[in-house]
């Protein structure tokens, strides 16, 4: 079998962290990566399926050989020939000869792909987040025993990768189905014509959202890792110690990507609402750094925040959550102050740091505050973000109105 050195391999698994970011639907990803995944794990035919959110169905999607397990509706989950493999009984499938293997073959199984085109050897890796089965990656070639066990670990290696982004796609088709329930809803109460302007504005900006939640950070931190991969192929002899730091900044990347996940849905937000979810992410974002910064969250806004849409909340939250992370981040402040003020017939949220400031705003690059004017944009509020004009630092500054306000007043700072 084919054993590529560890450098190789990382420049592999790299190869296919650069290609995933971008891809928004499961077939782009398959196609996208497969190349990658040949040179680590060669095969005649690979697919991945994905548990649907209720647990019971299951799609599959394919490259190399066309099946028919891709061109059927989502299946029962029951009926699959890996099915012990996705209901968590095993953690891992691997067969010499699937197309004689009773694993697969049992009655009511939809294993007739693997007879008629003789996939013989198969190796089959399960996709976990957060601890749940979510899909199966697999591998199968014409060969008989063809796979070892050192295969099977390194397809887990890039399931780790894939699993991320398969994850946040699923919720994005989950959310992108429950926007377009709720608006048909809304249209056959208010009209279709109506009905449909909202179904379209509805998706779009979920599909915004959804997509900024998907931050560059870990591209970036991919990029810088392509520099170091690169600088080392120029060195005659790469040991092992040097390529240590490297798989250890890979592994953060994947931590940083399931930690976007894992704050995809935040719960105190949904449990207690929006300053204490603020007052939440301030204290862990401040212990996290092990530093010795100040913070405080000064609620003034009444009852304003609680009578918020929810769509509306979620993302104040996140804007309030970008501000508190480049200050913990970049700024090197002693001390955050988040404002939120209840102001005539709107409402003022105000972050101050008093960090190393933040320079030109019109100079400033980047998704974090391009996703922060976004956001403010898509619920109606202004967004403003400069130099403190009471000392040193940054401050962020959002007007949300909360009906049809006449004027925009200054706001606390």
């Amino acid at each position: 079998m084919l054993n590529p050195t560890r450098s190789a391999l990382f420049d592999h698994y790299l190869g296919i962290s650069r290609l995933l970011a971008g891809q928004l639907d499961f077939n782009s990803i398959i196609q996208a990566v497969a190349v990658e995944i040949g040179h680590i794990i060669p095969h005649d035919h690979l697919d991945v399926c994905i548990k649907m959110i209720d647990g019971k169905y299951h799609i599959a999607y394919e490259s190399g050989l066309e099946t028919s397990w891709s061109q059927h509706p989502p299946a029962l989950l029951s009926g699959s020939p890996i099915r012990s493999l996705l209901s968590g009984e095993v953690d891992h499938l691997l067969s010499g000869d699937a197309c004689t293997d009773p694993r697969f073959h049992f009655d009511g199984a939809f294993s007739s792909p693997i007879i008629a085109l003789s996939l013989h050897s198969r190796l089959h890796v399960p996709l976990r987040v957060q601890g749940d089965i979510i899909g199966a990656l697999s591998c199968s070639s014409h060969r008989l025993n063809h796979y070892t066990m050192e295969d099977v670990e390194n397809a887990r290696s890039i399931a780790d990768l894939l699993a991320p982004y398969f994850f946040a796609l699923r919720a994005a088709d989950q959310a992108k189905r429950s926007a377009v329930v709720e608006t048909e809803a809304r249209a056959r109460e208010e009209g279709l014509r109506l009905g449909a302007l909202k179904l379209t504005e509805a998706l779009e900006a979920e599909r915004q959202r959804i997509g900024m939640d998907l931050h560059d950070q870990t591209l970036a931190d991919l990029t810088r890792l392509a520099r170091r991969l690169e600088r080392l192929t120029h060195l005659p002899d790469v040991p092992g110690e040097t390529l240590e730091p490297v798989f250890r900044s890979l592994q953060h990347c994947m931590h940083d990507l399931r930690q976007i996940i894992e704050e995809a849905k935040p719960s105190v937000l949904q449990l207690f609402g929006v300053t204490e979810a603020i007052e939440n992410h301030l204290e862990r974002s401040v212990r996290e750094t092990g530093g010795q910064i100040r913070c405080q969250v000064v609620d003034d806004s009444c009852t304003s925040l609680a009578t918020l849409d929810q769509t509306v909340a979620t993302a104040l939250f996140r804007i309030v959550q970008e501000a508190i992370n480049n200050a913990v981040r970049h700024g090197q402040p002693s001390e955050i102050v988040v404002n939120l003020q209840k102001v005539g017939s709107g409402l003022w949220v105000i972050v101050n740091d008093d960090g190393v400031g933040i320079g030109h705003p019109q100079e400033q690059v980047g998704h974090g505050i391009d996703n922060m004017r976004t956001r403010a944009r898509l619920i109606g509020a202004r967004f403003e973000i400069g130099c403190r004009p009471d000392g040193p630092g940054t401050q962020v500054k959002l007007w949300l109105p909360l009906g049809h306000p006449r004027q925009q007043p200054t706001g606390r700072t």
